[in-house]
C-alpha cells in the first residue's frame, strides 16, 4: 500500500544536541536567566564571595568566578551533561530539596546554545583544571584560587533566530543586574559584585539582612519601614514592610521568597496588597522584602 503524502515521517530518536537546544530553552530564556543558574550554583557550591563580569548585557560574555568549593578534575566532563548534580540523589532528597540549583540542567542548557568553559580548583588540591565544553575536549592545567570560573560567550550564537528576539543591551542589562540584586537580597552573608563593559555597577559587601535590605531597596526604605518576624513554627514570616506614606507608582520594590528563593505568586501578592487596602490608592504599590520559611515538604521546588 502507498503512503499517504501527509502520513508522518517515522518515528526516531533525537540528536543529544538537539535534545539539550530544546531543553536549554526551558532554562536559558535570556542572559539573565544564564546569570541566576551560574550564581545559584555558586552559592550552593558554599561561596562567600561571587563576582560577576557581563559584556553587551550578558549576550558577548557572562563570567562568573565564585570562591566555593570547586570541582574535581574528573568531575568536570560530568557536570557539563544533562541530569547530572550533586544535589539530589532520591526522590526524597528532590522533596527536602534545600539547595538552588539542584536540576542538573544549567551548565548543559547553556553549553547547548553558547560558547562555555569551566575553571575550577577544589580547596586542597594542587592546581586548578579547565575545561571547554567542545566534543572530545579534555581537561588542561590552569591558574585558579580554590574555587570555579563559568565563562560564557556569545549566547545564541549557534541558534541566531533565538538571539533576534533579545533586546537591547541596556534592557538584557537591566535584566541581568535585577537577577542579582534578587538573589543578593536573599544571601546578604555573600559579597556580590557586578562589572559591564569593564565598569562596576553594583558592589555589596557582606552585611546582615537590613544592611543589604537597604542597599538593594534605597537607604531611604529601612526608616520608612517597619521590621517583621512572625517567630519560629510551622511558618515563619520575617523581613520588612515599607509604611503606606513610602509607597511607589510602579510595583519594582516588592520582594518575597519562600525558603530563600523569589517567587512571583499569585496569592502572596494578593495578600500583601489587601493588608495595605484601607491605607494606599490603587494606582500606589506597597515596598517590601518578606521571607517565608516553611518545611520543605510542603513546596514543590518545580512548580513553585
Amino acid at each position: 500500500m502507498q503512503k499517504s503524502p501527509n502520513a508522518l515521517p517515522s518515528i526516531h530518536r533525537l540528536p543529544d544536541l538537539l535534545i539539550s537546544q530544546i531543553a536549554a530553552g526551558e532554562v536559558v530564556e535570556r542572559p539573565s536567566s544564564v546569570l541566576k543558574e551560574l550564581v545559584e550554583n555558586a552559592l550552593d557550591a558554599g561561596s562567600m564571595a561571587i563576582q560577576v563580569q557581563l559584556e553587551e548585557g550578558g549576550v558577548k560574555l557572562i563570567r562568573v568566578s565564585d570562591d566555593g568549593s570547586g570541582i574535581a578534575k574528573e568531575e568536570l566532563a560530568l557536570a557539563l551533561t544533562r541530569h547530572a548534580t550533586s544535589k539530589i540523589a532520591s526522590l526524597d532528597d528532590l522533596e527536602r530539596v534545600a539547595t538552588l540549583g539542584f536540576r542538573g540542567e544549567a551548565l548543559a542548557s547553556v553549553a547547548s546554545v553558547a560558547r562555555l568553559t569551566l575553571t575550577s580548583r577544589q580547596r586542597g588540591a594542587d592546581h586548578a583544571w579547565r575545561l571547554h565544553a567542545e566534543p572530545g575536549a579534555s581537561p588542561e592545567p590552569a591558574a585558579l584560587g580554590a574555587g570555579t570560573v563559568v565563562e560564557m560567550r556569545d549566547l545564541y550564537y549557534n541558534t541566531p533566530a533565538r538571539r533576534k528576539f533579545l533586546k537591547s543591551e541596556a534592557t538584557e542589562f537591566a535584566h541581568c543586574a535585577e537577577a542579582l540584586k534578587r538573589v543578593a537580597l536573599a544571601h546578604p552573608e555573600v559579597a556580590f559584585s557586578l562589572a559591564h563593559n569593564g565598569r562596576t555597577s553594583l558592589h555589596l559587601p557582606r552585611a546582615d539582612a537590613r544592611a543589604r535590605a537597604g542597599a538593594i531597596l534605597g537607604e531611604d526604605f529601612l526608616p520608612e519601614s517597619r521590621a517583621v518576624d512572625t517567630g519560629p513554627g510551622i511558618l515563619r514570616v520575617r523581613g520588612y514592610c515599607a509604611l503606606p506614606t513610602h509607597s511607589r507608582s510602579r510595583g519594582d520594590a516588592q520582594f518575597c521568597y519562600v525558603n530563600g528563593r523569589f517567587v512571583r505568586d499569585k496569592l502572596l501578592s494578593h495578600a500583601l496588597r489587601e493588608a495595605y487596602q484601607d491605607m494606599l490608592h490603587g494606582s500606589r504599590y506597597p515596598a517590601y522584602c518578606l521571607f517565608l520559611d516553611i518545611d520543605p515538604t510542603g513546596v514543590d521546588v518545580n512548580v513553585h
